[in-house]
């Protein structure tokens, strides 16, 4: 056992492990950020994503040089987006099922490497926008407490192949207003994931926002689970 007297010597040896805890802790993060497979196809990316895109580019040939405050021009984006016409926004819908198309037809030939198989469910950050249902999850969010009312003894899964056999009853005109509504949601969701994945200005990533908000489209169906069991 060592005895120091010196407290400059024990200041020394305080110091050293102070620094020794630091870099296996950046070790740690290091190898973890490693470990992204740079030859996973693209995430797919969402009609607004693409509408943003655009834009991006309309200004950087208009202002090369000036940086714009990324919450100002999501805020400017989103005004755009709304007061486009059904012809225009189909432009970029079918950019975006054509992306679709091309992520799909390139993850059936992706052979994920050793060690980057799905390791379980991904922590998500507390922060994050939620992801919106679908409209037949904002059309359970509906029904699901009368379902519940009329038949109490029904378990979480009779519960829920009760209200799609109910869904599956209704002709389009009785879920489009679903369909608008879960629309709606997603449109607020893309643009709350653009301004969540950009933040500070526009100059920073040109990547980073165009790319998001479709990346994570696997786990929607858990999102949506996971609202279903907390109704419950």
């Amino acid at each position: 056992m060592f005895v120091f007297t010196d407290s400059y010597s024990l200041f020394c040896l305080c110091l050293f492990f102070r620094l020794y805890h630091l870099l296996i802790i950046l070790v740690f993060y290091s190898s973890k950020m490693m470990r992204k497979d740079l030859n996973k196809p693209k995430g797919k990316t969402s009609a607004y994503a693409f509408f943003v895109q655009t834009c991006r580019e309309e200004h950087r040939k208009k202002n090369p040089e000036q940086s714009v405050n990324f919450a100002e021009f999501s805020k400017k984006c989103s005004e755009r987006w709304k007061s486009l016409s059904p012809t225009d926004k189909k432009v970029f819908e079918d950019m975006a099922k054509a992306d679709k198309v091309r992520y799909n037809r390139e993850m059936k030939d992706y052979i994920p490497p050793k060690g980057f198989g799905k390791r379980g469910r991904k922590r998500k950050d507390p922060n994050a926008p939620k992801r919106p249902p679908s409209a037949f999850f904002v059309f359970c969010g509906e029904y699901r407490p009368t379902v519940k009312q009329q038949y109490p003894g029904l378990s979480i899964g009779d519960c829920a192949k009760k209200l799609g056999e109910m869904w599956s009853k209704l002709g389009q005109n009785d879920k489009q207003p679903y369909e608008e509504k879960a629309q709606k949601l997603r449109e607020k969701y893309d643009r709350d994931m653009v301004a969540y994945r950009g933040g500070g200005t526009l100059g920073r990533n040109p990547g980073s926002s165009a790319q998001g908000p479709e990346e994570d489209d696997d786990d929607e169906g858990e999102d949506e689970d996971d609202d279903e069991e907390d109704d419950e």
